[in-house]
């Protein structure tokens, strides 16, 4: 197992298959109860009508924008890069999102869409959302995804394999996936709703972390439960972990059931307690999200109009 710059500990921790298990099991075990505890209480607090609008702000800079249905078209797509560049036609001062997220095969038309915005464009891979196939087909998939422009990749971890212990296959599975990302960053999604345990959750995020994932992802959003605001306390503290052990700044990103307004700020909130401010920018956290935005963009014009617009004053998707 080759491994990428790291500190000599855990370096050693992958040097091989037994190291990499007695790492992953050495972890501290997460204390349900406690997690549970404080992810409710972190989200009853409430924010100050000052800061609300820069919640908001910063929740719609974050969304990766995304359509990952069977019936998508080159249509919807060039829409949604539409909406991406101007959330809010009315309103230009309105940030844009992140990124655009897409199957493989629409990232070119997302690419032509957001051309000369900076805004990203994701696309899923590696047999998503299974992530049942072998690896030629899942080198394949990312690799249509980067040679058509994609900038960033989320691809899916094998749970049956993390589930059987098998996790010196998903860590290699997932350095040949960063690698064949060239440049494009590599989010990987962990799918926690499948992993059962906190404990796995916090496993599986290190093991991400150890093989060069730039961001962990909770969820494809096709399984339930898909994010939640525990699942999301331990991987935040995965990262915030890695950084002191590394000095490297990793992201995270749920995703699935993210839907309000009200919902964003709570992840808002866990980010700033558990990982810190810094992790409060689109290059260390996002929202997997395709009706988010809506109610940003509602809550918005709320704030800055005194009253509520209602669903006819903005393009719901």
């Amino acid at each position: 197992m080759s491994a990428p710059t790291l500190p000599a500990a855990l370096a050693d921790a992958i040097r091989d298959d037994a190291s990499l298990r007695r790492f992953l099991h050495g972890l501290p075990g997460v204390d349900q109860v406690g997690v549970e505890a404080r992810a409710t209480a972190l989200a009853t607090r409430s924010i100050k009508k000052s800061s609300k609008l820069w919640a908001i702000d910063t929740a719609i800079s974050m969304v990766d924008l995304t359509t990952l249905e069977g019936a998508d078209t080159h249509g919807k797509v060039r829409a949604l890069t539409a909406k991406a560049r101007r959330p809010d036609p009315e309103r230009p001062d309105t940030p844009q999102v992140a990124a655009v997220c897409v199957y493989p095969d629409l990232v070119a038309t997302a690419v032509d869409g957001l051309k000369g915005t900076g805004i990203g464009v994701a696309s899923v891979a590696t047999a998503f959302p299974s992530g049942r196939s072998s690896r030629q087909v899942k080198l394949a998939d990312v690799a249509l995804a980067v040679e058509s422009g994609a900038t960033e990749v989320d691809m899916v971890i094998d749970r049956g394999a993390f589930l059987e212990g098998r996790y010196g296959e998903v860590f290699e599975e997932i350095q040949a996936i960063k690698a064949a990302c060239g440049n494009a960053h590599l989010k990987v999604i962990l799918e926690t709703g499948e992993l059962v345990t906190y404990d796995n959750v916090r496993r599986a995020s290190w093991l991400a972390l150890l093989a060069g994932g730039d961001f962990i992802k909770t969820s494809t959003g096709k399984v339930s439960p898909a994010a939640t605001l525990p699942v999301t306390h331990v991987m935040l503290q995965a990262v915030r972990d890695w950084f002191t052990t590394t000095g490297e700044l990793r992201g995270v990103k749920p995703a699935g059931g993210i839907r309000t307004t009200k919902d964003a700020i709570k992840y808002l909130v866990a980010v700033h307690e558990v990982a810190g401010e810094q992790w409060l920018t689109p290059e260390l956290f996002r929202f997997g999200a395709s009706s988010l935005l809506n109610d940003l963009l509602l809550q918005r014009r709320t704030q800055h109009d005194g009253h509520y617009s209602g669903p006819d004053y903005v393009a719901v998707d």
